[in-house]
């Protein structure tokens, strides 16, 4: 799968999760540029991205992302492992 393909998944998800057709996310978007991401926000989201992609995140790897290209990164390194 490719980047590009990812972010419009993850585009919709987090449109979807956060009830905002606005969102629009990239490598650098972090918890704080998503208004409403908070920790329980974090949970329904990751868990929306496991299902969309049928992928299951490590915690230790969720702990590590520091921002949405850090997701792609893994999101993409685990669809390859499949």
């Amino acid at each position: 799968m490719e980047r590009s393909e990812v972010y419009n998944q993850l585009n919709e998800i987090f449109q979807d999760v956060f009830d905002n057709e606005e969102i629009t996310v990239d490598d650098s978007t972090t918890a704080e540029d998503v208004e409403g991401w908070d920790s329980n926000m974090h949970i329904t989201l990751i868990a929306e991205v496991e299902d969309s992609f049928d992928i299951h995140f490590e915690m230790r790897d969720v702990a590590k992302m520091h921002n949405v290209g850090e997701m792609v990164d893994k999101i993409i390194e685990l669809i390859q492992q499949n």
